[in-house]
């Protein structure tokens, strides 16, 4: 069992892993923020279970997932959920230790924040399980080429943001 404040202080060093790691299974920011809320709750709650000689961030990445599959039971409600199947694969992905991905995923979760709800909306509807492009964008009203130009154009945005973002942080 560690000391509190060596605890507290391997919690405050994983937040950023901690918070990529949720937000790569709830794909929203504020959601991200509030499990990640819960998740540091849960470990602080269960600090004393810790064995130090075991490492802290898959210990914790094990409760964030629990945090977040409880959350995402709750935002159920919500139209764009990702399947369970999914969710669980992003997870394994995201738990993953790989500085270059980790850079990229908060990269992309910074420039996700940057794009306009209507294109993040459409990203979102695009990358649904079993999403048809041509049933979208007849519900749009807009020819295939019209609405594949619209993806390619946001995906464009976002690809380049993400450059800009890491090509910035390498500077830093």
């Amino acid at each position: 069992m560690p000391a509190p404040d060596e605890f507290v202080a391997l919690l405050t060093k994983n937040q950023r892993k901690l918070h990529a790691y949720i937000f790569s299974l709830v794909w929203n920011p504020t959601d991200a923020d509030d499990i990640l809320q819960e998740t540091n709750l849960a470990l602080l709650k269960k600090s004393a279970e810790f064995d130090t000689a075991r490492e802290f961030l898959p210990w914790a990445l094990t409760f964030a997932r629990f945090q977040a599959l409880a959350g995402l039971k709750r935002l159920k409600r919500l139209r764009f959920v990702f399947d369970e199947s999914l969710t669980m694969f992003l997870a394994d992905e995201a738990a993953r230790e790989d500085p270059i991905a980790e850079a990229r995923r908060q990269a992309l979760a910074t420039c996700l924040q940057k794009l306009p709800p209507s294109h993040v909306d459409l990203l979102i509807r695009r990358y649904q399980p079993k999403a048809v492009v041509g049933d979208m964008a007849a519900a749009l009203g807009l020819s295939l080429k019209t609405f594949s130009d619209r993806l390619r154009r946001i995906r464009g945005k976002l690809l380049d943001c993400i450059a800009k973002t890491l090509a910035q942080e390498s500077l830093s």
